[in-house]
């Protein structure tokens, strides 16, 4: 049997396409505003998600093997792409605090802290899909590791049992179906309820392991509702930031082809990304709304209460920049990627810096022609003139 390969349009520099995350975004707030679509427009290019062509697939998500695409999502799939696929550019980073993972042990177990764990089993998950890269298991690891280390012990003080798992709904006939925005497959996969870490919870529930690791603090607050489960550990309970970087900051990130040969296209998405990232700041219970249909938090409540601190504008601010430096250096002391590269090297700010600057002088240019509309009429007179 021939190995799977990714399937894509060809290369069409008229169109761009983008890809989210679902977690928090300026692009994920903008699948309801529409602005970046606007600033494509202003340049005679197409912009569309995508999976809105059949002929696209899962995968340039992961691997970015178009060159006419923006990805904007979590640290871990691009980080072996620049690393050992092909070389890309940092465009922008989005961080949200307080994210850290959670431990989870079974509710009667005499298991109160990570120190009861010693001599005992904690699942990871392994993915059989060979054409993207494992970070779910990424994410799982680091914060196993954290947690160990916060409480004086090691990977080698526990058991580590993987669980290999398909990893394969991206080639479900369903979700290969066309969709115009990232929200349908969300709503398909009812990914408030449905992922990867599944196999584990089966796996702690029948005692095969005694603890699971889980990233994502709503849905460890939907394992407890069932009083079948209990935390003995969370990371986001801790000041320290660094401990909360498992699979962020999201990033930004774009070809070098597209860099170099059409800078333009990624300058257009950094301008809709500041636009939105703007709105969402002033209007974050609008914003949560959104974001509710998209991310893993509970409900709108919950999501505002979990963005309400985050500024959505995309930055490379040095802290971030030092996040995702804390998740290569991971990924590559642990054989995640093969070469290691220089984090600050990676980071473009000149798109950024760019899209700021023309969206200046937009602004400024419809300021003072809204307050002197003599102005416009000289101008207008001066054109007919010359």
């Amino acid at each position: 049997m021939s190995e799977k390969v990714s399937s894509t349009v060809p290369l069409d520099w008229n169109e761009v396409y983008y890809t989210n995350c679902p977690l928090v975004s300026a692009s994920n707030v903008d699948q309801e505003l529409g602005w970046t679509k606007m600033e494509y427009a202003k340049i005679g290019v197409e912009y569309a998600y995508l999976r809105s062509r059949r002929e696209n697939d899962w995968y340039p998500h992961y691997i970015h093997n178009l060159d006419n695409l923006i990805r904007f999502g979590g640290l871990f799939p691009p980080l072996p792409v620049h690393a050992d696929i092909r070389r890309t550019r940092l465009l922008g980073v989005t961080h949200v605090p307080w994210e850290g993972g959670v431990m989870m042990v079974r509710a009667r177990d005499d298991i109160y802290t990570m120190q009861d764990l010693k001599g005992k089993k904690i699942g990871l998950t392994k993915s059989l899909n060979t054409i993207k890269n494992d970070w779910w298991r990424i994410q799982e690891h680091q914060g196993i590791e954290l947690m160990l280390r916060l409480n004086g012990m090691t990977m080698d003080d526990v058991e580590i049992v993987e669980f290999p798992y398909p990893d394969d709904w991206y080639d479900d006939p369903e979700m290969l179906e066309p969709m115009h925005n990232p929200s349908y497959w969300q709503l398909k996969r009812d990914h408030k309820h449905d992922l990867a870490f599944r196999p584990l919870e089966t796996a702690l529930l029948e005692g095969v392991v005694d603890a699971t690791y889980n990233q994502s603090k709503v849905l460890s607050g939907l394992q407890m509702a069932t009083g079948k489960l209990k935390a003995i550990e969370d990371l986001s309970r801790y000041p320290d930031w660094t401990l909360q970087v498992a699979n962020i900051p999201a990033t930004i990130t774009c070809t070098d082809v597209m860099a170099e040969e059409h800078p333009e296209l990624a300058v257009a998405f950094m301008k809709g990304m500041i636009k939105v990232g703007r709105w969402a700041n002033e209007h974050k219970h609008a914003a949560a709304a959104i974001l509710d249909k998209q991310t893993y938090y509970l409900d709108i409540e919950d999501t505002y209460r979990g963005i309400k601190d985050v500024d959505m504008v995309p930055n490379l601010s040095p802290q971030n920049l030092a996040s995702v430096e804390i998740g290569k250096d991971f990924m590559f002391s642990h054989g995640y990627i093969e070469n290691d590269f220089d984090v600050y090297e990676w980071a473009a700010p000149e798109f950024l810096e760019q899209a700021a600057k023309e969206l200046l002088e937009e602004q400024w240019e419809k300021v003072t022609m809204d307050k002197l509309p003599e102005a416009t009429e000289l101008l207008e007179s001066s054109r007919r003139l010359g």
